[in-house]
């Protein structure tokens, strides 16, 4: 049976990639593009992405991180553009009803 194992495991490494789009490939890291052999760790992130190391993909999920928090502060910036400017066309309306009904 650990025959078979290693057979399978042999087989599953010795096949081509299928070179799916959006899918990076196993064969270098997503950060530094060091070649990843078969002998060495790989360490994953986010389901499909592999690195050299663990500092480089601490590095990308700091940098991931960031990103994260850049973007939901930029929507909540535009969030509250978009409740000013509503809030200023409202009151420019009641204005313009207000000095129609004074006229």
């Amino acid at each position: 049976m650990a025959a078979a194992a290693h057979l399978a495991c042999a087989f599953f490494f010795d096949a081509e990639p299928i070179g799916e789009p959006g899918v990076p490939a196993l064969d270098a890291c997503a950060l530094c593009s060091k070649p990843l052999g078969r002998d060495s760790d790989i360490f994953m992130y986010r389901g499909d992405t592999p690195f050299c190391s663990e500092d480089c993909r601490d590095e990308q999920m700091q940098f991931d991180a960031i990103r994260a928090r850049q973007a939901a502060r930029s929507a909540g910036r535009r969030q509250q553009y978009s409740s000013s400017a509503t809030e200023a066309r409202r009151e420019h309306q009641e204005t313009r009803k207000v000095s129609a009904v004074a006229s």
